[in-house]
This record gives C-alpha cells, sequence and structure tokens, in this order.
C-alpha cells in the first residue's frame, strides 16, 4: 500500500469570506466536480508550511504570508492500494486569486453558504460536521 500525505487550507480574506475551488473532474475523476479547499500532496524533503506555501501558490496564485494554524489529521482511504494522510490548516489571504489547471474556478462563501453546498470535498464536509472549521 502506498502511503501519501497531503496538506490543505481553509483560507479566510478581510471580508470574513472563505475561498473554495471547484475541482476539475477531468482532473480529478476519483473526486468530481467537487468544491474543495486549497491544497495537494506533499514533497518529501520540504517541511509541511514550505509545502502547503507551495500548493498555495500553483493552485491560486497567491502567497500565504502567515503561518496557517493546523487543526486536522485525516485518513483518505478513497483509492485502492493508497493510503492519504490529509492535514488541514485555516489561514488568511489577500488578493483575489488565479486557479490553474486543476480546478474550473474558485468563490468566496460565508461559513453558511458551505455548509449549504451540496457537493462539497466530502473530508472538508466532515470537518465541518465535526465543528473543527
Amino acid at each position: 500500500m502506498e502511503l501519501q500525505v497531503g496538506v490543505k487550507v481553509l483560507l479566510k480574506n478581510k471580508e470574513g469570506k472563505y475561498l473554495l475551488i471547484r475541482r476539475s473532474p477531468e482532473k480529478y475523476p476519483e473526486i468530481g466536480d467537487r468544491w474543495d479547499i486549497v491544497g495537494g500532496r506533499i514533497e518529501s524533503g520540504s517541511s509541511l508550511l514550505e509545502n502547503l506555501k507551495r500548493e498555495v501558490k500553483e493552485e491560486i496564485n497567491l502567497d500565504l504570508r502567515e503561518s496557517p494554524k493546523l487543526v486536522a489529521a485525516q485518513d483518505i482511504l478513497r483509492l485502492p492500494g493508497r493510503h492519504v494522510v490529509r492535514l488541514t490548516y485555516v489561514g488568511t489571504i489577500e488578493g483575489e486569486p488565479i486557479v490553474n489547471d486543476e480546478s474550473k474556478e474558485y468563490r468566496w462563501f460565508s461559513m453558511e453558504e458551505i455548509k449549504n453546498l451540496e457537493n462539497l470535498d466530502i473530508y472538508v464536509k466532515e470537518l465541518l460536521d465535526l465543528k473543527i472549521i
């Protein structure tokens, strides 16, 4: 079984809205057309925070300036033969994102809007249901 580690971050702007990106179903067929938070797999040899900053830059073309707070670790066993440990952070960001080809779009949501999304990533939803984020 392959073990991977992923880092994700729920980003909040000055207006109190949270950033979600809609994943590309072509790029991520195992996930589909879902809203998710920014992040991805780590590259070994770099710290978790360095990896998180890299993912933010790659996915939305913004710089993570402040250190985010680690809030959760989850096991993801979505694909046979792969075990992913997902570390989720919360942090703040400034600016307007520019998404790469991994996502179709981005949008700023209130927490109430996120809670009512039907096509939200199941692991983000789990953290909401547990009141972790």
